[in-house]
């Protein structure tokens, strides 16, 4: 958000817990940003870990009339380095408010450890923020969405593999250690537990039918497809897929994704959409193959 600094009567605050009030508030302010710039400015894990006691650290920014101009998030857990999202409410932009955010992020974390901010849907007054405070594009994240009223192939699994839905209580660790495996090398996805899968298991659009495993005839899991309903968008999606190192390179990974394509599109729905990294080629590639065409993009940007 390139809005210029101008002084403004705000009163910022740090914490580190939200009341239900709060985030009932930051989660409003969300909600206006993303009908106005068509993506969430907050991603799923913020959003499901805001009224948990963490090592996260809120900046809001209020205006005189009280209302919520403002927020900022910062996770100093990550391995990689301390990770921030801002957003400013649309109705106050352009009054220096975007500035005031990521200054105050900057003044909380320790210089030597750096500092990554998400801008989710690559706005170009995002971009200059960044070039403004000497920030560089580390990272892209790809969302790509294909047509469900298309034809789709059947899927065909590897020889003594079969597909199954999910069972909540009996295959949560199983799950874990799998994800850790075939996401060992991702930055966020590698690092879900228990926690994070229950969290999950206990929102409103968990359907573990939609929640596909694969496994051997010894009944190893091999790979997943975890399928996510967006009511609200009418748009399904490829919410996690992967499969075991052991079994890449026969089909699985392929088998998997028009397996829950094609429940999603049993469920009615008219399109899918996916995140992906741009630098993850053969990912992209499969996709793209598949049928998926990019839609937007996130773009992280560190400063060193």
């Amino acid at each position: 958000m390139a809005e210029p600094a101008t002084r403004t009567s705000v009163t910022v605050d740090r914490s580190d817990r939200l009341d239900p009030a709060q985030v009932d508030r930051v989660l409003t302010l969300a909600r206006a940003a993303a009908d106005t710039d068509g993506a969430d400015p907050l991603p799923e894990q913020v959003v499901l870990t805001l009224r948990e006691a963490s090592a996260a650290r809120h900046v809001t920014l209020t205006g005189p009339a009280g209302d919520l101009t403002g927020y900022a998030h910062l996770d100093p857990t990550d391995p990689a380095g301390p990770v921030g999202e801002l957003v400013v409410h649309p109705a106050h932009r352009r009054r220096g408010y975007g500035r005031r955010l990521l200054a105050e992020l900057l003044d909380i974390v320790d210089p030597a450890a750096g500092l990554r901010i998400w801008a989710h849907g690559d706005h170009p007054s995002a971009a200059a923020l960044a070039l403004d405070h000497g920030f560089t594009r580390d990272r892209v994240l790809l969302q790509l969405r294909r047509r469900l009223t298309d034809p789709l192939p059947e899927p065909t699994l590897p020889a003594r593999v079969r597909l199954r839905a999910f069972v909540p209580g009996r295959d949560d660790d199983a799950w874990v250690a799998l994800n850790a495996v075939a996401f060992a090398d991702h930055p966020e996805q590698g690092r879900w537990g228990l926690p994070q899968l229950r969290a999950r298991m206990a929102q409103p659009w968990f359907d573990p039918a939609g929640f596909l495993l694969a496994e051997d005839a010894a009944g190893r899991l091999l790979g997943f497809h975890w399928t996510k309903v967006h009511a609200d968008a009418a748009v399904g999606e490829v919410y996690v897929l992967g499969v075991d190192p052991t079994a890449h390179g026969g089909g699985l990974g392929r088998a998997l994704t028009l397996a829950g394509l094609r429940h999603l599109a049993g469920a009615g729905l008219p399109r899918a959409m996916l995140y992906v990294d741009e630098s993850n080629t053969a990912a992209v590639r499969l996709y793209t193959r598949l049928g998926f065409l990019r839609w937007s993009a996130d773009v992280a940007y560190r400063r060193p």
